[in-house]
């Protein structure tokens, strides 16, 4: 605890869920922070006491710590007052997945001209390789001093307040004073610090993620091969991977999605001048999977059946909603089928029905998205249900 110190921290895009579990962090081990955005719903929310998304521990530290030392503002003054700014905006992609780093500084130039000098300004969302030196050659142009760091995120969503303390932080900067200042927050939140170089630390967050999605491809591949064989994949997973340690990081198979992981391979991609193949089949097999259904259930079937997709999020107890594969089977069975139903506990649109209704109106069921709440679901055994998961193959 760092009591009474009370160190103003300004987190840039801070009420997303980069940012928000970090800034709760940083506030209960004593730092004054802000949570400088521009969505004014989600501000209302925060300073209200109110968590915008599911993250496990994060209410608690929210309604803890709201008013006293964390504080939601669109005013970018609070960048000005703090002493450390942490950036959690990442290289976007363009229409065609290509990476817009000039987008990315552009974004950065508010935080520039801003920033007070002799302040610690700390990236910590996915970046392109060689953008950070970019950054730090700009912020040469100013009069004043600004310490530049990049320390990435590794944290997976819904475990974000567990990770940031449970999981080595890397940190990397191009001067020694930066990376001195990045230490000293970080060693007061996680156990192990790690140091690299810059571009070192850009890759290792790019290997991280597309190690993930290829893990995950590699799965989802075998999937497709035992199920065009009418075999049981996970009776296959279940037998090579119990008690073989060679075999742990051998995934379950299931949509791979989310705003991160296609795109960090594709970021990845891009750097290595488009040579990433196993990056691109990587793509290919877990964008296909939506695709693998439809010709498993064939067109025949399809034709006169109603469809109900459970789960719209992007992974299992989560209502984050982006890139979400169930999204892309919806659209192709609107195509092939008479009606789909879509349900999530989680996320409320109107186009959603209730999870009653999904399960009584269809005859085809398909999980999305392994939600816990689905776990003891009672299905009427007429139904079709297609779980790539392997999330019910143990129920009677």
């Amino acid at each position: 605890m760092i009591k009474d110190e009370k160190v103003p921290v300004a987190i840039f895009g801070g009420c997303g869920h980069i940012g928000l579990p970090l800034g709760l962090t940083l506030a209960d081990i004593g730092y004054q922070v802000s949570l400088y955005d521009i969505n004014e719903q989600t501000i209302e929310m925060i300073n209200a006491g109110q968590m915008p998304f599911l993250e496990e521990g994060a209410e608690e530290l929210l309604q803890k710590h709201i008013g006293k030392n964390v504080i939601a503002t669109k005013d970018s003054n609070s960048l000005s007052m703090a002493q450390i700014v942490v950036s959690v905006i990442g290289t976007p992609v363009d229409e065609h997945l290509n990476p817009t780093t000039h987008q990315f500084l552009t974004n950065m130039e508010e935080i520039l001209e801003k920033i007070s000098d002799n302040s610690l300004l700390i990236l910590r969302s996915t970046i392109f390789p060689g953008v950070t030196k970019l950054l730090y050659e700009k912020t040469k142009k100013y009069s004043k001093k600004i310490h530049l760091a990049f320390c990435p995120e590794r944290i997976a969503e819904g475990k974000a307040i567990e990770e940031i303390k449970k999981l080595p932080q890397i940190i990397s900067a191009y001067e020694s004073e930066a990376l001195s200042k990045a230490r000293n927050l970080f060693e007061k939140i996680a156990l192990k610090i790690i140091e690299l170089e810059p571009l070192e630390a850009e890759l290792a967050k790019l290997f991280c993620n597309s190690w993930r999605y290829l893990n995950f491809a590699i799965s989802n591949q075998f999937y497709m091969l035992a199920e065009n064989y009418g075999l049981d994949f996970y009776h296959i997973h279940d037998a090579i991977t119990l008690d073989y340690p060679r075999m742990k990081s051998f995934a379950k198979a299931g949509f791979a999605a989310g705003p991160c992981l296609l795109k960090d391979t594709i970021q990845l991609s891009t750097f290595a001048g488009n040579n990433f193949f196993m990056g691109h089949a990587a793509m290919l097999i877990n964008e296909g999977l939506p695709n693998f259904i439809i010709n498993q259930l064939g067109a025949a079937k399809l034709a006169n059946a109603n469809v109900a997709v459970l789960g719209m999020a992007f992974k299992g107890d989560s209502d984050d909603s982006r890139e979400s594969l169930s999204y892309k089977l919806c659209k192709l069975l609107e195509i092939y089928s008479k009606h789909v139903y879509r349900t999530d506990p989680y996320i409320k649109k109107p186009s959603f029905v209730s999870l009653e209704e999904a399960i009584s109106k269809s005859d085809i069921i398909i999980l999305g998205a392994p939600h816990s709440v689905y776990k003891n679901l009672e299905i009427p055994k007429e139904k079709t249900v297609i779980d790539i998961w392997g999330f019910w193959r143990n129920l009677k």
